[in-house]
């Protein structure tokens, strides 16, 4: 009986690991191919890669501190050193990763490994979302994770070790929607009218001559077809010579005609659609238009407005990842030996933050000397 037990227990260990494996893989799989479409948009849309970076490297600026003041070199040497992913080094970096998948994909799952025998950090892995989709059991706290290929449930082992987010979740969206959601439709049209742009250019922008012979008596119209041949030899001539930067002047006998294919038609003016489409995804993702490049505010209280907007989105997406954050800390710290708890230390966002901060603290302390002159004179 023992040894049924045992082996039944090491079946369901080396299933659960094949699909820890599975998740936390390097490349993603053609099933994913829902997912990865925003991705691809991404990639498509230089904006809204733009867009993303922004707002990661304006809102990964933190710093764990330890409960215990002795504990926190060695907090700070392992956040500084733990590897991420293949190539990847410390915390920072991971919650680059973290964020950015969470943001993409609307959910992100990382899990801790450690090598048990040397009692020391293997990692941080990020799992590709492409490939599994959270569900709950019976249990609505119960989550489990199902692959999209195949469609079997898999478990994962040690749930103190690993962390799962997802990103604005709802009754019928638990494991959480991408912040692109509703993009994807504008970016259609805008990648529609950049392309008819280009064809226009191929055709209009790209000059093209026509050169047209009119015979004036009978004998030009006898001889329409060699002087046609003629003239058709010496205009690709001149033309062949102004590639090579040689000038050639193009002289000819009769009534020639020669104009400019497609000169008179003219380009659509795409500013306004081109426009209406960024502000709307541009909209979704909180980023004021000035931090793109886009001058479209001319006023510098609207800036700050637009700065004050972004500033409370990133506020959201720092509480997102604190939790996240602080488990990671206060694991690295176990493993280090140390029984304290860590938090999360987040910096300014920007430096007009820093200004507004110190500016209050002049008018506060305005503040005070005035009311201690004020009671002093009244003494």
């Amino acid at each position: 009986m023992l040894s049924r037990k045992k082996k039944t227990q090491r079946k369901s260990e080396q299933g659960a690991f094949s699909a820890d494996r599975t998740v936390f893989r390097l490349a993603p799989d053609s099933c994913g191919f829902e997912n990865e479409f925003y991705e691809e948009l991404r990639a498509r849309v230089p904006i809204l890669d733009a867009c993303f970076g922004k707002i990661i490297r304006l809102t990964n600026d933190f710093r764990l501190v330890s409960g215990d003041p002795n504990a926190q070199g060695a907090l700070d040497e392992l956040s500084a050193s733990v590897p991420v992913g293949v190539s990847g080094c410390s915390l920072s970096t991971f919650a680059d990763l973290y964020l950015d998948t969470l943001l993409t994909y609307g959910r992100a799952l990382a899990v801790l490994r450690i090598d048990r025998r040397r009692a020391a950090v293997k990692g941080i892995a990020i799992a590709d979302p492409t490939v599994f989709r959270a569900e709950h059991g019976k249990d609505p706290l119960d989550l489990r994770f199902r692959l999209i290929a195949g469609g079997r449930e898999i478990r994962l082992p040690q749930k103190q070790l690993w962390a799962y987010t997802t990103l604005n979740p709802s009754v019928k969206h638990p494991d959480g929607v991408s912040l692109l959601r509703g993009i994807p439709a504008f970016a259609d049209v805008l990648m529609r009218i950049y392309e008819c742009v280009g064809q226009n250019f191929d055709r209009v922008g790209n000059v093209r001559y026509a050169v047209t012979y009119k015979p004036e008596s009978e004998t030009d119209r006898s001889f329409a077809s060699e002087r046609a041949d003629q003239i058709a030899r010496a205009w690709s001539d001149g033309m062949q010579s102004a590639r090579s930067g040689v000038v050639k002047d193009f002289v000819a006998v009769g009534d020639v005609g020669i104009k400019v294919i497609g000169a008179d038609n003219q380009l659509i003016d795409t500013n306004v659609p081109v426009r209406q489409l960024l502000e709307q995804m541009i909209s979704k993702l909180s980023i004021p238009p000035f931090l793109l490049g886009l001058n479209w505010s001319s006023t510098e209280r609207m800036s700050s407005q637009q700065a004050d907007i972004l500033t409370s989105e990133l506020e959201y997406y720092r509480r997102l990842i604190t939790p996240v954050l602080r488990k990671l800390g206060c694991a690295l710290l176990r493993i280090a030996g140390y029984s304290c708890k860590c938090e999360v230390e987040w910096g300014n966002i920007n430096l007009q933050d820093e200004e507004a901060l110190a500016r209050a603290r002049l008018y506060n302390a305005q503040a005070a000397a005035l009311e201690t002159e004020t009671k002093g004179e009244t003494e």
